[in-house]
């Protein structure tokens, strides 16, 4: 069986103003969910789920679908923030969607194959979703997953900052932790972070960054709910 492209999308009406804010990043209209779309096809990937708000899906529709009906199977999970295991409450005032593990919690229904997840505003790159193809096609183990890593010199901006999930890896490659920085510039010297603003911590080139592309089995799904 194809492994399935899980899109989390639910924030992004938020982030954006409305989706109809979304600018274009090429003459055609594209956007950068439709790279990663083509990109994973091209590797083997055989259908999409869409992770939304309920309330976006007219609008994913006519952004999304109008250009894919015929050519890629594409279906919607709506992640909200009052799906949550046994014994968890929504805190009061709560509307902004959950995390990584919460939207694929809200899609759980919708996967049936080992699947990658991904954010639907970051560009990931052909290459990219080669390697997690092959992982999860070749991968015997239902309890192994995996995440593709990013030089961080790589994934810079001349534009301001980026947000980034430093990784720290054992000596036989495997992730031990991921530790979120919210603001992370190119600097002089390389590429440092800041909690403050005025106080930097600059992090060695090569270092991996996660930005969120991950390759999983199905057993993950039993752990997250």
């Amino acid at each position: 069986m194809k492994p399935v492209l899980v899109i989390m999308a639910a924030g992004m009406g938020s982030r954006f103003g409305g989706l109809k804010q979304i600018t274009p990043v090429d003459d055609a209209g594209h956007i950068l969910m439709d790279y990663s779309i083509f990109d994973a096809m091209r590797a083997g990937f055989g259908r999409v789920v869409l992770i939304i708000k309920p309330e976006l899906e007219a609008d994913f529709t006519n952004l999304i679908l109008s250009r894919l009906s015929g050519e890629v199977q594409v279906d919607f999970a709506y992640q909200t923030p009052d799906r949550l295991p046994e014994g968890f409450s929504v805190p009061e005032g709560r509307v902004k969607p959950w995390g990584t593990a919460h939207a694929v919690l809200c899609a759980r229904e919708k996967i049936d194959a080992p699947f990658c997840v991904i954010n639907a505003d970051d560009f990931y790159g052909r290459t990219s979703f080669e390697s997690i193809a092959q992982f999860l096609t070749t991968e015997a183990s239902p309890s192994a997953h995996a995440m593709v890593g990013y030089r961080i010199e790589n994934t810079l901006t001349e534009n301001g900052h980026v947000a980034r999930g430093i990784c720290q890896t054992d000596e036989h490659s495997m992730l031990v932790s991921v530790t979120e920085r919210t603001h992370i510039e190119q600097r002089e010297g390389g590429a440092a972070y800041t909690e403050d603003g005025e106080h930097f911590t600059f992090v060695p080139a090569g270092t991996y960054v996660s930005m969120n592309m991950w390759g999983f089995h199905t057993t993950i799904l039993d752990e997250i709910d």
